[in-house]
Parts: structure tokens; sequence; C-alpha cells
């Protein structure tokens, strides 16, 4: 029997605490909602919060995680750049990265991508139709042609990202605006996948279909490995080389 897979979800966890409207919705916060369906799903979970010490990051919990969930919005800032560079690194050594809603600008995903991850933004409380683009991702297994969200916040084009290695769902909104809500990214020897639902005034991570597409994301995710590749190793040949002029070619 495989051994489940082992997730941090991680949450800046400022609005719940700050805002009535939030934690009407989520009243022990957005990482336990999302902790919640993983743990449905099959996942070992744990929570990290902004708030605790090296944001409930250290290097012993990262140690124990094959798949890393992030959200953030007000406070990106306050990410410290070392616990950054630890998630960085750890991504592209094989962990896996799933990154919530406003995550888009977080300091880590905003690394990997090398561009601003910058878009376009409005909080109307509009209807979101997500449309699942490539039908045989196991990002979308179990997901309808398209589902619907009474009400989210808009994300529009132009997403400053890179072209992502596959395009899952698109979301189109009811004011008009159109936005890549699901993209996927290799990076070294990990994986990231981008989630754009989740905005923290509606009961989105409630929702089962996003609950489905979470423990999708995870799975896809999970790299199974975890390979070091630091530096450029010099390495020798495996097999003899020619000589030229009493010198090894190379």
């Amino acid at each position: 029997m495989a051994e489940p897979i082992r997730v941090t979800v991680w949450n800046e966890f400022r609005h719940e605490r700050e805002k009535d409207a939030v934690r009407k919705v989520y009243p022990q916060g957005i990482h336990v909602a999302v902790a919640e369906a993983l743990h449905e799903a099959g996942c070992e979970t744990r929570t990290a919060t902004l708030d605790e010490p090296e944001h409930g990051l250290p290097e012993s919990v990262l140690d124990h995680t094959d798949v890393l969930t992030w959200w953030g919005h007000k406070a990106h800032h306050e990410v410290s750049d070392e616990v950054v560079e630890r998630v960085h690194r750890r991504v592209l050594d094989g962990m896996g990265l799933v990154v919530l809603h406003s995550g888009h600008n977080s300091k880590v995903f905003r690394a990997l991508m090398g561009t601003t991850c910058s878009l376009r933004w409005r909080e109307a409380g509009e209807r979101e139709r997500v449309w699942v683009v490539e039908r045989t991702h196991p990002i979308a297994e179990g997901v309808d042609p398209y589902f619907e969200l009474a009400h989210e916040e808009m994300y529009g084009e132009r997403f400053d990202i890179p072209a992502p290695d596959a395009l899952v769902f698109l979301g189109w909104f009811q004011g008009g605006d159109v936005f890549r809500s699901g993209c996927c990214f290799f990076r070294g020897q990990g994986r990231v996948f981008y989630f754009q639902p989740g905005h923290e005034t509606y009961p989105t991570y409630h929702d089962p279909v996003v609950r489905r597409i979470l423990a999708n994301a995870v799975r896809w995710a999970h790299t199974g490995v975890r390979i070091e590749q630091h530096g450029c190793p010099k390495c020798d040949p495996l097999e003899p080389l020619p000589e030229v002029e009493g010198e090894r070619v190379g």
C-alpha cells in the first residue's frame, strides 16, 4: 500500500483574525479548510502560518513535505527571504508546490516564474465559470467540462507569467473578463500548479469541485523524488575518449 502524500498547507492567516466577514466563512482559517479537503482525499496533512517561527517552514518540516500549498495576500512582504529561498530550493529539488489565489504575488511564486506575475482584478462578487481546457489532464480528473462559482474575485488577463507547460482551466467572469485559472509548470525536478479561485470572503474552498481539484493537484505535483542539484559538478566520461595531440578531447 502506497504511503500517503505528505502535504503542508501554508496560509498567511491574517484576514481570518482581522475581518468578521472572512472569519464567518473560515472560522478556523483557510488553511484548515484546505487541509480538511486534502485529508479527506487521503493525504497526510499539517498546517503552517506566517506568524509561526520561520513561518512554520523550518528545514525539519520541509524534510517531511512532499507537496506544499500556499495561500497569501496582504503580507507577502513579511515572508523572509531566507524562507523563500528555502522553499524555492526544495521545489527545484522535487517538492511539489500548489499556489492558491492571491499567492500569485508571493515571493516564492514570482521567484519560480521569473516575472512580475501581475494581473488585472476587480472585487465585485461576480459569477465565475471555470472551463476545463485539458480534459485528459490528471488535475481535471472527475471534473465536468465546466463548473461555476456563484461569487469570486475577478482576476483578468494579462497575467504576467511564462507560458504554462499545461493550461488546465480557463476562467470566465460575469463582467466579461477571462483568465488562465489553472496553470502547470515544471521547475527543476519540481512541479508547480497555480489555481486562481479562492478569495477569502467566499466559500470557494468548501465547494466540492474545488476540493476535488485541490486533491488532484496535490497528486499531480507529488513527484516522489528529492534530488539536490546545486552547482555544476564536473564528471568523468563513461567511455574512453580519443586523444588529440596528447590530450583528451574535452
